[in-house]
């Protein structure tokens, strides 16, 4: 098996280093049997992203390598930069897909447990679960409000782009991620469903990801904790 993990960036100078070596780390994980590469897919980028991926090398006696490859775009769109990382990654022989974001951290065990979820029933798609990095800057009433609404469980229902994996056989089957400016995720989950794909609802594929409210898409998850916090 050959696994393409693909994180899109918008000016994450911020947080893209702490996401890259995450992934690294759960990529050293894996049985020698199976090989993962990161692609990030630079969008629309104005600060130093680019830099800090470049910086991004392996280093020791005999090896020297960049640990992830990167791409160049221009769309101002999640959909289309999604979908133009996975089919790269697809091309170059990816046959699994792991998506995450640059603001998230994934955990050591990530990768682990989606060949576990592969390995115990047939699945097309992993949707996991993302906890929220912190909670300092926000009043006590958003976090009550958002754990009264978040089920961290199996079978859960939650989709988020930051956490989400399929077949790449499926993901052509089903026309890809659309070109739109949020809820890309959702739409391509939906599509699964109605194709008859196997969706597994994981709390065992965990993501920590950012609690910012300055969000990148207008309707994403910061824009969901923005508005509780706004409500209270």
């Amino acid at each position: 098996m050959k696994i393409g993990i693909v994180i899109p960036a918008h000016n994450e100078a911020m947080t893209i280093t702490k996401c890259l070596a995450s992934v690294q780390t759960a990529i050293e994980q894996l049985p020698s049997t199976i090989t993962a590469t990161m692609l990030v897919v630079l969008d629309s980028c104005r600060d130093n992203t680019l830099t800090l991926v470049e910086s991004m090398r392996v280093k020791s006696a005999d090896v020297d390598y960049l640990c992830c490859g990167y791409l160049c775009c221009d769309y101002q769109c999640v959909g289309q930069v999604r979908d133009l990382g996975i089919r790269h990654a697809i091309a170059s022989g990816a046959t699994w897909l792991a998506c995450t974001d640059a603001d998230s951290v994934v955990t050591s065990d990530w990768l682990i447990q989606q060949i576990a979820h592969i390995n115990t029933q047939p699945t097309d798609m992993i949707c996991g679960v993302v906890s929220v990095d912190s909670w300092a800057h926000l009043t006590p009433q958003t976090r009550e409000d958002y754990m009264a609404h978040y089920q961290d469980k199996m079978g859960h229902r939650h989709i988020h782009g930051a956490n989400l994996s399929f077949s790449a056989e499926a993901y052509l089957a089903v026309g890809g991620f659309a070109p739109l400016r949020c809820h890309e995720d959702v739409d391509l989950v939906k599509r699964f469903e109605s194709k008859g794909y196997a969706i597994t609802w994981s709390n065992r594929v965990r993501v920590i990801t950012s609690s910012r409210l300055q969000a990148r898409a207008t309707e994403g998850f910061a824009a969901f904790l923005a508005n509780l916090e706004t409500n209270n």
